[in-house]
């Protein structure tokens, strides 16, 4: 590949006997699509649409080379041969789309997530150091178990060696085994593998070692580790660039792949899939130091959305590849896209979370908000072209109307799509407002160039009744009419200062001092609510039907705004139902006890109650009895990621 926009990022690089076409890498990651430990159909599916479009390397996600490993239920094991014939095909398959593959092997240690059956499994560590997140107390790990897991690594390189893979990456970043070795804060061990920092080195350089020694020259051997692990007993960034200095001496490695962050604390864990409100690009710095202080190839990753940041990263010599694995997540065909020179053609992230990771947590397979496609390759992947051109009007200009318009156009339909506002975009207009949420607006710069390019007729300002539908005389009809703010019944409402989340948010109310934000769905609205007012000066309480604010979304995402919220000194009051309100007091009700729960001297109660549909459309199309399609919050008010999905269901259902 070649691109007169992107040099650097479109240039060869060679790592170990390996030539890699371009610099883009995505990186190892979770996704939720093995099959019984195996690497499948849905997993190859998945990477073949990457290096399809244009990925220079895929490294796949972690695999534990020891029974002492496992930490979530189900996952891929590279400790015996059964694993050849799944990683041989995934090989074959990445090969013949011109794109390397190297596969992460993994010990998590202490950092133990989950179990096999539900009970609490046994985890081992360098010692008996406790892990802050998962509240585990690991087992030191006795002299003759450490020759084991080593070997361990070693065999099951060995494995990805003959299964036709480039190379192995050993995964020691965000506090996992081999960090745990290597930190002085929780390596206690007084043997040959603690104490100084020679020790503490040697499981790694022992790993990197036995996997040299049984696999192929030239096998490409790397090692990824978190630069600074910005945690509470984490090991920062001088100390990691000793021990990557005396790593690299023993030139048993090929390249280190550069994150931040730790599993071991929450504060740590933001940065294992950092949200919209860091920086694009802020880990480079790291990799840099160690990329400059060992003389080897570094990978970087930390929200690298765009190839244009990737190009300035590796201009400058901060890194010599850029992990964009999130970015291509949400659109696989980034690397033919931006060699090509179709720049605006990028569906970029918006970092929310909430369907790569977040349904990793979950234990769903992975997929994201904006390309519901991914992870759904095998059933969503093909779009049929359709047979007879009909009419199709789409009704909704949000996240699921223009998805299900743009779908439809793209088949083949002549398609129009009616919003009543003068801009499109729905609630996700909303979302952009609130505070480290202006990147959600990227969903609707996305959508509208999709709707460009797929050719939809689009009418604004229009509020469809009967007669727009008569006059369109449409074929089918996507309703995709969305939802407004809910108000519940409850003592006083008409009495109190009342506002609700859009009124605030559209400067539409006249908020008092002294606030109270009913929080009912516990998501990043009444979070984003208490934290935009309480920058601009309210004081803020935010009481919540739940047992935590921002229960029901992504963990990194509501961690890092619950921290935020602390600092700015919001009252955060959980468990609660909103009760009743006059003209000084809210009135709460805890929802185990039943018990009163008083906010006085209050000026303002804002309402986060989510939401209820629109349904004005659906009557009128069923009283014509034309064929009709729903999706998004008109069904049921729920997120942009269902209202996405239901719009391209929709838009291949026409």
């Amino acid at each position: 590949m070649n691109s007169a926009h992107f040099p650097n990022l479109f240039s060869s690089i060679a790592i170990g006997s390996v030539e890699l076409r371009n610099r883009i890498v995505s990186t190892g990651h979770e996704t939720h699509l093995n099959q019984n430990g195996r690497i499948g159909d849905a997993m190859i599916a998945y990477h073949r649409a990457r290096a399809r479009g244009g990925a220079g390397l895929i490294v796949t996600e972690v695999a534990l080379v020891h029974e002492s490993a496992v930490f979530v239920a189900d996952p891929i094991r590279v400790d015996s041969d059964g694993c050849i014939p799944g990683y041989k095909k995934l090989a074959k398959t990445v090969h013949n789309h011109g794109c390397g593959l190297v596969a992460q092997l993994f010990h998590p240690g202490r950092e133990m997530l989950a179990s096999e059956d539900g009970t609490a499994p046994v985890s081992y560590s360098a010692s008996s150091t406790p892990n802050e997140r998962f509240h585990v107390m690991p087992r030191p790990m006795p002299s003759e178990m450490i020759c084991e897991v080593i070997s361990s690594f070693g065999d099951a390189a060995a494995r990805m060696a003959e299964a036709g893979l480039d190379g192995v990456e050993i995964v020691g970043s965000h506090g996992y085994l081999p960090a745990q070795f290597l930190n002085p804060q929780v390596n206690k061990r007084d043997d040959l593998y603690g104490g100084s920092l020679e020790n503490r080195t040697r499981f790694v350089r022992e790993i990197a070692n036995d996997i040299r020694r049984k696999t192929r020259s030239g096998f490409v051997v790397g090692i990824r580790l978190s630069g600074d692990e910005l945690s509470h007993h984490g090991m920062g960034r001088e100390e990691m660039l000793d021990a990557c200095e005396m790593i690299a001496a023993e030139n048993a490695l090929d390249y280190f792949s550069v994150v931040a962050g730790s599993s071991a604390t929450l504060a740590g864990s933001v940065h294992i899939a950092p949200p919209m409100y860091e920086n694009s690009g802020y880990t480079a710095p790291l990799a840099q130091a160690i990329k400059d202080r060992t003389g080897m190839a570094a990978i970087v990753a930390g929200r690298i959305t765009q190839p244009q940041e990737a190009e300035r990263i590796i201009s400058s010599g901060q890194a010599d590849l850029c992990g964009m694995t999130r970015a291509m997540i949400c659109d696989p065909e980034l690397g033919v896209k931006a060699v090509s020179g179709r720049f605006e053609d990028i569906r970029a992230c918006i970092g929310c979370n909430q369907a790569c990771i977040g349904h990793f947590h979950e234990g769903y397979p992975i997929s994201c908000i904006q390309n519901p496609v991914s992870g759904r390759e095998l059933t969503l992947e093909n779009r049929p072209p359709v047979e007879n051109e009909l009419r199709i009007m789409v009704v909704g200009g949000g996240p699921g109307g223009m998805k299900a318009a743009s779908v439809a156009a793209e088949r083949g339909h002549h398609v129009a799509l009616f919003e009543k506002e003068s801009r499109l975009g729905g609630q996700a207009r909303l979302a952009q407002l609130l505070p480290h949420r202006a990147e959600f607006g990227g969903i609707i710069t996305n959508l509208e160039r999709e709707l460009r390019l797929s050719g939809v007729e689009v009418h604004k300002g229009v509020n469809v009744d009967e007669k727009t539908v008569t006059e369109f005389a449409p074929d089918k009809v996507v309703i995709a009419t969305g939802a407004i703010p809910r108000w519940p019944n409850f003592e006083g409402r008409d009495k109190a200062h009342v506002v609700d989340a859009w009124q605030v948010l559209l400067n539409k109310a006249n908020v008092g001092k002294s606030v109270v934000v009913a929080d009912w769905r516990a998501d990043w609205i009444g979070i984003g609510l208490a934290e935009h007012l309480s920058g601009n000066g309210h004081s803020v309480k935010l009481a919540v039907n739940g047992y935590m604010p921002g229960q029901t979304i992504q963990m990194y995402v509501r961690d890092a705004a619950i921290g935020r919220l602390h600092a700015l000194g919001v009252e955060m009051i959980p468990y609660v139902r909103l009760f009743g309100a006059d003209e000084d007091t809210v009135y709460l009700q805890h929802i185990m006890s039943n018990e009163p729960v008083l906010c006085e001297g209050v000026d303002t109660l804002v309402l986060s109650q989510g939401h209820v549909p629109v349904n004005s459309v659906e009557e009128i199309v069923r009283k014509l009895g034309i064929d009709f399609h729903l999706a998004g919050d008109c069904v049921s008010p729920r997120t942009a990621e269902e209202a996405v999905l239901e719009g391209l269901r929709a838009g291949y259902a026409v």
